[in-house]
């Protein structure tokens, strides 16, 4: 049996005191929320979703960022759909629970897609063999996830070092750490690099959605037909009665975005018994590059928040989210802006108009680049085990999460 995690430090419960005593005055906002505290979240516009990846499926840095996120206070931690890394989010938030006791468990969500064009769901592949000795290895610096590791060697087995042309590369795509972003794809030289694009088993889905331990599905469509989205639903099957919560991820298709949305929401709507979400899927996977990345899903908010025949549902960005989001929703007057919108119910209530924020490769970086300082001979390491760099990542994680909760500005743990 593992041994229970240290005892939290005195700075980290003290933050938590002041996490929670703003998240417990916000509750008051809009009066008579009865709602379940992540839809009453949705309800306010300060929901938070850590993205860990459709196609991440590392399991011991999912853990960890699921235990991070967790103590921020996330609404919802979204996985891929795989047994393995539904466990480890769990494990993560438990473990959470067990440093704080009195935090919120997030919701568990899986994300799936109805379409092998998706671009969250491919890996990238090539044989290091077909890549010539002497290449720089641009692939390997441009990666933000390091699921791309090449060794340069001897034919021996040693270091070539004074003539790189005469050994060989070896290692290649840490497939489990690859998501799909594709930055490899424009960066080799020798165009040796291949997406490989697949879509999520169905059989496989049901089964997870039949646990105890997951909440929510996301299923990722692409806007260029209702067919596969249909297929999809079909399979599912009243599976899908067992989560509390249904998100449809989808790009702004232009004019026909509206149509292709009512369209879906007919078909889920009559076996629709939990909330819906619509996730505006601005620029995906680059929340990381830089400021400009969040633009257009802030864009496509803007959109829509024109149009009046909009589905039912609560709307969240995602897509190129990063720590400029709230301010540039700031300025198009759509950050916590209330309007009377209609539940999967058709019961008419006040609600923001963008219940929240999805963060992915923003958030994953922020809390990474800490759990790359924890010395490699720890190998997977389990970052409770580390208090100073848990301090640190919960420091970074609060610094998103926070300016959407409302958090007080806290001293530097």
């Amino acid at each position: 049996m593992a041994p229970p995690p240290p005892p939290p430090p005195r700075l980290l419960l003290a933050s938590h005191a002041a996490v929670r005593a703003a998240a417990s005055a916000r509750r008051g906002r809009l009066a008579g929320d009865h709602h379940p505290p992540q839809v009453a979240a949705l309800r306010r516009g300060d929901w938070v979703k850590l993205i860990c990846g459709a196609s991440f499926e590392d399991a011991a840095d999912v853990r960890n960022l699921s235990l991070v996120y967790t103590l921020a206070g996330v609404d919802c931690i979204d996985c891929a759909a795989d047994a393995s890394v539904v466990g480890a989010v769990n494990e993560g938030i438990d473990v959470a629970a067990s440093i704080v006791p009195s935090v919120q468990s997030p919701w568990v969500m899986v994300s799936v897609n109805d379409d092998c064009r998706d671009l969250h769901f491919r890996k990238a592949e090539f044989d290091p063999e077909d890549c010539p000795p002497d290449c720089s290895k641009p692939c390997e610096k441009v990666c933000p996830a390091d699921a791309i590791s090449l060794e340069r060697v001897m034919i021996e087995g040693k270091h070539s070092q004074s003539d790189p042309s005469s050994g060989k590369l070896e290692g290649g795509v840490i497939t489990e750490r690859c998501y799909g972003c594709g930055r490899c794809l424009s960066v080799c030289p020798y165009d040796r690099i291949r997406a490989m694009s697949y879509v999520r088993d169905p059989t496989k889905t049901v089964e997870l959605l039949k646990r105890n331990d997951v909440d929510a599905i996301e299923i990722h469509t692409t806007g260029k037909g209702t067919d596969m989205f249909n297929t999809l639903w079909s399979n599912l099957g009243d599976s899908i009665n067992n989560v509390k919560l249904i998100a449809v991820s989808l790009p702004d298709v232009g004019d026909s975005t509206v149509n292709f949305m009512n369209a879906i929401y007919t078909t889920m709507q009559s076996h629709l018994q939990g909330y819906n979400l619509w996730q505006l899927d601005g620029r995906p996977m680059s929340g990381d590059i830089g400021r400009g990345a969040t633009r257009e899903t802030v864009s496509f908010a803007v959109h829509l928040s024109s149009m009046s025949n909009r589905p039912p549902g609560f709307y969240q960005l995602a897509g190129g989210t990063n720590s400029y989001t709230i301010e540039s929703l700031k300025k198009a007057g759509l950050f916590q802006s209330t309007t009377f919108a209609a539940t999967s119910g058709v019961t008419y209530c006040q609600q923001a108009f963008i219940g929240g924020i999805a963060y992915g490769g923003y958030a994953r970086k922020i809390v990474g680049r800490v759990l790359r300082k924890i010395p490699a001979q720890f190998g997977h390491a389990r970052i409770e085990d580390h208090p100073d760099y848990l301090l640190e990542a919960l420091q970074e994680a609060l610094s998103l999460v926070g300016p959407v909760k409302g958090y007080p500005t806290l001293p530097s743990l």
